[in-house]
């Protein structure tokens, strides 16, 4: 798997990635979503320049301009809850894919550090020979990710997969490697050292979707 870390090279990217961190700042969830979208743009241009394009004429009220048009057959994937803006984010940018989206929560058993993720809820369409690009937040334990592919399988064999993450720790990075095949990319805004106990990043940022839509009951 090919990792496009996007934040090694200094951006405005920077600017979004500190207020979603940042506590004092992070309380304020529509600037938080709005945040999170921005980054799902930023990180939707980067991973445009990987895909194929397909020289067409366009006819100007002055004349004919040769310019080379996107050509993949997108279909976006988004996980929710959190990946609810990160996707608005992306469609901003891939305004003609198609879109799919799936329930992926931790079901915790015994205790808070031990849990494995259940799919309820999924809409997809068809997959096969197409370009998933598949978004998913945060790549804590990368669990999440490997599930939700595991449960579009059915739909059909991209032709290319793109995985799309905000924030993601060197555990769940190397996970998801070993999950997919080589010919696969992952492009995330920021990679962080290490998980807690309980699978979540840190410094990260806390509960994503809590910070988007508020706080859930746990069940």
């Amino acid at each position: 798997m090919q990792v496009h870390n996007i934040s090694k090279q200094n951006s405005v990217l920077n600017t979004f990635l500190s207020e979603i961190r940042d506590k004092s700042i992070q309380t304020d969830a529509m600037r938080f979503r709005r945040n999170i979208e921005r980054i799902g743009e930023i990180l939707g241009y980067e991973l445009s320049k990987s895909l194929q394009y397909k020289t067409s004429t366009i006819e100007t009220p002055l004349g004919n301009c040769n310019i080379d048009l996107l050509e993949n057959d997108i279909v976006l994937c988004s996980v929710l809850r959190a990946g609810v803006p990160f996707h608005n984010g992306l469609l901003n940018y891939f305004d003609k894919s198609e879109n799919a989206f799936i329930s992926a929560y931790r079901h915790h058993k015994e205790s808070p550090e031990s849990f494995e993720i259940i799919v309820e809820y999924l809409s997809c369409p068809n997959l096969e020979s197409k370009t998933l690009i598949l978004a998913d937040p945060m790549l804590a334990t990368g669990q999440s990710m490997t599930a939700t592919y595991k449960a579009l399988k059915p739909f059909g064999k991209p032709r290319e997969i793109h995985l799309v993450s905000v924030i993601g720790s060197n555990d769940g990075v190397a996970f998801v490697k070993s999950q997919f095949n080589n010919n696969t990319h992952l492009w995330i805004a920021a990679i962080d050292e290490t998980l807690n106990s309980k699978g979540y990043i840190v410094p990260g940022l806390g509960d994503a979707g809590d910070l988007a839509f508020g706080e859930k009951l746990q069940h």
